[in-house]
């Protein structure tokens, strides 16, 4: 039988073999023992995993990453090396492994505050379902299997869910700062959720009113209250943390910063953050549209992907004479001119739309090994998709759940929240120049080599059909 009529669904299976996985570290990583016994620990997780080393710039591997196309690429990188050029560089390497302008790889940086803090994160490998979600800020608690949240807004406002109950809103003190690292040390707390002020150093907890702080120093993490007493925060037990709406969370400027503490201190796996101060939003706080309020379809990994992908289709659709442009400016601007056509207009965006879409596409770091399992535990979703294979293709459907709201925003706390498009990855690239739309073409689906997305309509919640064929590669 000829390749291309292979369903490109089962081609892995019929090769039997794993999803494809890369591991990138600079020559000088490679030649250290502590940080050679991090590689080795996922070449050990991951059978036929590769190897790729840089000697001046990360951007280097291209070629070889090309060639690869693998499907995870997990940059083993000590903190010496990962700065807010390098999560660029990450970025823009990973968008150049083909033609079109979407990342072509689900990524991951894996660092730590020393290699054997790495080493525990490389070796995590059971699977995490998050069951309890403790948040610094107002979250789709009806989405979480339970929960505890404390309002950054109004002080002491405080949020209970628990399982197959309604959330309960209470009123305590306004200094929850141990409060929150108490929550925080149970094991049972999978995800942390913040937002609110921050820099390396530290995270400010009331937005709007005088509440404790967290601070970090030498990889440990610790809270201060209003009366300045100090709490070490310690937990073991494996979770992820998404801090969506704070700023510079995500930058590592040395061993001090609040990032390796949380991975250090906190027992966080995996973890999103914006490398400067975040000012639109987009790629911080849509982790929440994708990973939180669709609970258990994505990975926080794919989540993270979904979201950058739409962000990109976003520019593209919007302001598609800048969309190929890359910015270095903490504002997103760039030297050429942004038209801001009649279909941007209509959707009440300005160029400064462009310019946050530009700052946000490559300042957002993830960090941990990017093949690493964590999903929300199942929930209520606002639509159901099927994915149904044939020969040669495949069809996607989607039915609203939640009538004339399902195709609506489920929380709008934050900034640029809502209006995500539906994302559907792939088990086996395909070769897009390949694809015939056959039924759907009016719902302007992308179909790209690992996945496809499919804009939320605009009018009426109805059942989506979008039909393709393609050949695999």
């Amino acid at each position: 039988m000829l390749k291309g009529l292979v369903p490109f669904w089962v081609m892995s299976a019929v090769a039997g073999a794993a999803p494809s996985y890369t591991i990138v570290t600079s020559e000088s990583s490679a030649a250290d023992p502590g940080w050679k016994e991090v590689a080795a620990a996922l070449e050990a997780k991951y059978p036929g995993a590769t190897r790729v080393t840089w000697s001046k710039d990360v951007s280097d591997c291209l070629p070889e990453l090309a060639k690869q196309h693998p499907r995870y690429v997990c940059f083993v990188s000590p903190l010496s090396e990962v700065s807010l050029d390098f999560v660029r560089h990450v970025h823009r390497l990973t968008r150049k492994f083909d033609a079109d302008p979407f990342t072509d790889c689900r990524w991951g940086i894996l660092t730590g505050f020393d290699a054997a803090n790495a080493l525990r994160i490389a070796k995590e490998s059971t699977p995490l379902t998050i069951r309890q979600t403790l948040s610094g800020t107002d979250i789709a608690t009806e989405r979480c299997e339970n929960a505890r949240t404390f309002s950054e807004l109004e002080a002491g406002k405080t949020v209970s869910k628990t399982a197959g109950a309604d959330a309960t809103t209470k009123t305590g003190p306004a200094d929850s700062s141990f409060a929150i690292a108490s929550v925080l040390e149970q094991p049972e707390t999978n995800l942390f959720i913040t937002s609110g002020h921050a820099t390396e150093r530290d995270w400010q907890i009331g937005y709007r009113y005088k509440n404790g702080v967290w601070k970090s120093k030498g990889g440990e993490l610790f809270a201060i209250n209003l009366q300045g007493e100090k709490k070490p925060i310690r937990s073991d037990s494996a979770k992820v943390y998404l801090p969506v709406g704070n700023c510079l969370m995500g930058h590592i400027d040395g061993p001090d910063a609040m990032a390796l503490a949380f991975m250090n201190s906190a027992g966080v796996r995996q973890m999103t953050g914006y490398t400067l101060p975040t000012w639109y939003g987009y790629q911080g706080w849509g982790m929440l549209d994708y990973f939180v309020e669709q609970p258990g379809r994505y990975t926080m990994n794919e989540a993270f992907f979904a979201n950058q992908n739409a962000l990109v289709q976003r520019l593209r659709t919007y302001f598609p004479e800048v969309a190929g442009e890359d910015s270095d400016s903490p504002m997103g601007k760039i030297a050429k001119p942004i038209p801001v056509g009649a279909e941007a207009k209509e959707a009440g965006l300005t160029a400064q739309d462009a310019q946050g879409l530009l700052f946000d596409r490559d300042v957002v770091a993830f960090y941990g090994d990017p093949a690493w399992q964590a999903r929300m535990a199942p929930g209520p979703l606002q639509w159901k998709e099927t994915w149904t294979p044939d020969a040669t293709g495949g069809r996607l459907e989607i039915k609203p759940l939640a009538g004339a709201a399902s195709f609506k925003p489920v929380n709008e706390n934050g900034s640029q929240r809502g209006g995500r498009p539906i994302v559907r990855f792939f088990e086996q690239r395909i070769d897009p120049a390949s694809v015939v739309i056959t039924e759907g073409a009016d719902l302007k689906p992308v179909i790209t080599d690992d996945f496809i997305l499919v804009p939320l309509p605009k009018g009426d919640a109805t059942d989506l059909k979008i039909a393709f064929t393609a050949k695999s590669l």
